[in-house]
């Protein structure tokens, strides 16, 4: 059998804006019933301070009437009327001193009347019915052991607590109404941003399209107009910028992916079909001569290589960051002429120059080995790729304004002012290239290992021709 929820998974399982116009309507509400409560004591307190007074001056007044008589007394016993004067009467300490045969006292007499008489107890104030009307009577000694009882008719005073009452009530219960009113009014104002941001994310959960963008309120809503050139903002106007920063970035990732899906497919496309052309051709190779199969042999493996390594490089790309485990302190200047020697095998036709500035055999910089290698490896492939015959290839290892840097310069064509921008975009290949082996990764590929051990990476146009290249480790990353 189900139980009726806790308390706690009602509120959970309640809309926030539900919750906080709960929140709101019961804090107002707290407070307008603790006024109407204390303003409703501090009323029937005066009321009956002044039904007090008016008692203290009727007192003060028969004490000066009985003064030069003694016994008891009935001073003033006509108090049916509100418009009548108090009543009044002197009670002797002890029952037997009371007339036998006089008149009867108009107020009631009880053994705290006889302590007061007699000195034993103090004044004090009573509640009484005189004729059938309440009443409030003030019994205080007199010199001569005698008590004074004062009476007057509290009909007014009871009214205008229970009118108080009745007023002060619709008063809070208006105020609650209020308060609820307000409560929901500010939960639906103060959470709009809030429902902004649900509808943006159940947007894009539901199209996958990121692309939307939350509508901020304009500069100098709500108020007195902001300083110029500022947007007035509050925090959950801050929250909405913040997840349109959030969706921009988003929307570049994705579309990011969707140019690197495009471009690896059209890549890859090429090379894919030239080794199923062949796979076909070697399939029916008892209709090849021997020189023939030898050919498609070659050309599959020389594609099978490129698709290997343009694969290797796509991945080598989905990777932003290096594992921390392979970090180490890495020399430059051995790590450099490790590369050039390699560079040199690789590329037996083309000059490489190496320059070491003196105070640089020590220089190091945190960072994979392996992956700082193919850094430069892939900028040696690019300068030896791109230089004419007879030309060299500068590489130069200095320190600059505190920072290692190393340059790598060649000879060639050099970089067209257009292709600038993008020379290290995936895939991006410019005129002079297109013709030449390559996926157009290895700078891209460059650019990321450089970023992702906290250097720079940069092309230049050098003013006698060529291309340098420009490889930045700032003076804190050694």
């Amino acid at each position: 059998m189900t139980g009726a929820p806790a308390p706690g998974r009602w509120r959970r399982h309640r809309p926030l804006r539900t919750r906080l116009a709960l929140a709101a309507t019961g804090a107002v509400a707290l407070v307008a019933v603790g006024v109407c409560a204390a303003a409703f004591f501090v009323i029937r307190y005066e009321l009956l301070h002044q039904v007090e007074l008016g008692l203290t001056q009727s007192a003060n007044r028969s004490t000066q009437e009985t003064r030069d008589s003694s016994g008891p007394q009935v001073l003033a016993g006509d108090c049916r009327y509100l418009a009548a004067p108090a009543c009044a009467q002197a009670v002797p300490a002890r029952a037997a001193d009371d007339p036998a045969d006089g008149p009867r006292y108009p107020l009631p007499v009880t053994d705290a009347t006889r302590q007061v008489a007699a000195g034993q107890r103090g004044a004090y104030y009573s509640q009484v019915t005189v004729d059938g009307h309440p009443a409030l009577m003030l019994t205080t000694p007199l010199e001569d052991g005698r008590a004074l009882q004062v009476a007057l008719r509290s009909d007014t005073v009871e009214q205008g607590v229970r009118q108080a009452a009745l007023l002060l009530g619709a008063v809070s219960g208006a105020g609650v109404l209020v308060a609820a009113g307000l409560g929901y009014w500010v939960s639906r104002t103060g959470l709009a941003p809030v429902a902004r941001l649900t509808e943006a994310a159940e947007h894009i959960s539901r199209t996958r399209d990121p692309g939307h963008r939350i509508e901020l309120p304009p500069a100098g809503s709500g108020g007195r107009a902001p300083a110029p050139g500022r947007r007035r903002e509050d925090e959950l106007t801050r929250l909405a910028g913040s997840f349109n920063t959030m969706l921009e970035a988003l929307e570049e990732s994705v579309a990011a992916q969707r140019r690197l899906v495009a471009d690896a497919s059209h890549e890859l496309r090429t090379p894919l079909t030239a080794l199923r052309t062949n796979t076909e051709l070697l399939a029916r190779s008892e209709r090849l001569t021997h020189a023939q199969r030898d050919r498609a042999a070659a050309a599959l493996s020389r594609q099978l290589r490129a698709v290997t390594a343009l694969v290797n490089d796509l991945i080598e790309l989905a990777r932003d960051e290096e594992p921390q485990p392979l970090v180490e302190p890495v020399e430059l200047a051995p790590l450099v002429r490790h590369t050039v020697a390699a560079a040199r095998d690789h590329w037996p036709e083309t000059a490489f120059r190496l320059d070491v500035a003196p105070g640089t055999e020590q220089a190091a910089v945190p960072g994979v080995p392996a992956r700082l290698s193919r850094l430069l490896s892939n900028l040696l492939d690019n300068a030896a790729k791109f230089s004419p015959a007879g030309a060299g290839v500068e590489v130069a290892l200095r320190t600059s304004d505190g920072a290692r840097e190393i340059t790598v310069r060649d000879h060639g064509p050099g970089l067209a002012p257009e292709d600038l921008p993008y020379v290290f975009d995936r895939f991006y290949r410019s005129e002079a290239a297109r013709s030449l082996p390559g996926s157009g990764l290895g700078l891209a590929m460059a650019r990321q290992i450089a970023k992702s051990h906290g250097a720079r990476l940069t092309a230049e146009r050098p003013l006698d021709g060529g291309a340098l290249f420009r490889l930045s480790f700032p003076e804190e990353a050694g």
